[in-house]
C-alpha cells in the first residue's frame, strides 16, 4: 500500500512537471543564416548598364560606383521586394527598377517634403523620372518617410534594404539610430541590409570628422548591430586608396560635387570619388528551442 502511494505521488509530480513544461513558452535565440548569392546574370546587368535611358553622366560614374559588383555582393535577386532608402535623383533606380519590374518590387523611400527643399526637389525629380518612362518604372513605387520617426512598410515585408551614401547625412542630423531600427523592422528575418558610405581614416573619431561626410566603419557597424543586425561581410569593391580624406570642403570637395569649382579641379578629378565602405548586414532568424 505504501509503495502504491509513493508511485501515485511520483506520477502526480511527474504529471504536474510535464503540464508546467507544456505551459512554459518556448525560448528563442537568433541565428544568422548565410547570405544568398545574387541570381542576376551578366547579360541582365549588361543590358541595364548600357540602357539608353541612362545619361552619359551616370554611366561615367560606373567606374567609381561599381554597380554590378556591389549588387552582386549584396546578393541582389530580381524577385525580391527591395527598398532603396533616399535614392536622390535615381542613379541606382535606373538599374534596380528595370531589373525588378518583372518578378520583384522596387520601392524608393524618399524623405517627406517637410525635410527641406533639397529632399523635396529630389523627390519631385524622381517622380518625374518614373512618370516619363513607364516601360522601366511603371511598377516602381515611391513612399515617403519622416527621418525622426521612420516607417518603411509593414513589419517583415522586405527582402532587402539598400542605401548608398546616406548614413553620414543621418548621423549629422542625429537620425541614424532611428533609421537603422526602422530598417530592421521592415526586413524579413534573414533579410539583407546593404550600406555604402564614405569611409573615414582608420582611428578617426566620429566627433572630429562628423561634418566632413566621412564616417568610421566601426561606428556604422555599431549603428546596425545596436539595431539588431549581424555584420555578414564587408567588401573593398568601392575602395579608393587615392582618397586622402583631408579636404577643405570634406568629401564634397571630390567629384561628383566638386564644391571648390575650378580650384584644384584637375587634382580632385584625378583622385576620383571617395573611398567607401561596403557592408552587408543580415537580420537574424529567431529559432525556437
Amino acid at each position: 500500500m505504501k509503495r502504491q502511494l509513493i508511485a501515485c505521488s511520483l506520477a502526480t509530480l511527474l504529471g504536474t512537471a510535464l503540464a508546467q513544461a507544456a505551459e512554459k513558452p518556448a525560448t528563442t535565440h537568433p541565428v544568422t543564416p548565410p547570405a544568398l548569392a545574387s541570381t542576376v546574370t551578366a547579360e541582365q546587368f549588361s543590358r541595364v548598364l548600357s540602357g539608353a535611358w541612362r545619361s552619359p553622366e551616370n554611366r561615367a560614374r560606373d567606374q567609381y560606383r561599381h554597380p554590378q559588383q556591389t549588387l552582386q555582393f549584396f546578393g541582389f535577386r530580381p524577385n525580391q521586394t527591395l527598398i532603396e532608402i533616399t535614392p536622390g535623383n535615381g542613379w541606382y533606380s535606373e538599374l534596380l527598377a528595370p531589373l525588378l519590374k518583372d518578378e520583384g518590387h522596387y520601392i524608393a523611400a524618399v524623405q517627406t517634403p517637410a525635410s527641406g527643399d533639397y529632399y523635396r526637389k529630389a523627390a519631385d525629380s524622381l517622380k518625374q523620372k518614373f512618370a516619363a518612362d513607364p516601360a522601366r518604372y511603371g511598377k516602381a513605387q515611391i513612399i515617403e518617410y519622416n527621418p525622426q520617426a521612420p516607417v518603411f512598410g509593414k513589419p517583415a515585408s522586405a527582402d532587402t534594404v539598400l542605401t548608398f551614401r546616406n548614413v553620414h547625412n543621418w548621423v549629422m542630423a542625429d537620425d541614424a539610430p532611428a533609421m537603422f531600427k526602422a530598417f530592421y523592422a521592415v526586413l524579413k528575418p534573414g533579410g539583407t541590409l546593404g550600406v555604402v558610405d564614405h569611409r573615414a581614416k582608420e582611428g578617426a573619431s566620429l566627433e572630429a570628422i562628423k561634418q566632413s561626410g566621412y564616417l568610421p566603419t566601426a561606428y556604422v557597424v555599431k549603428l546596425a548591430t545596436d539595431a539588431g543586425f549581424t555584420l555578414a561581410d564587408e567588401s573593398e569593391i568601392n575602395a579608393n586608396p587615392a582618397d586622402t580624406k583631408d579636404y577643405p570642403q570634406g568629401v564634397w570637395t571630390l567629384p561628383p560635387s566638386l564644391r571648390l569649382g575650378e580650384q584644384d579641379r584637375a587634382r580632385y578629378l584625378a583622385i576620383g570619388e571617395s573611398d567607401r565602405m561596403t557592408l552587408r548586414f543580415i537580420k537574424p532568424v529567431q529559432i525556437a528551442h
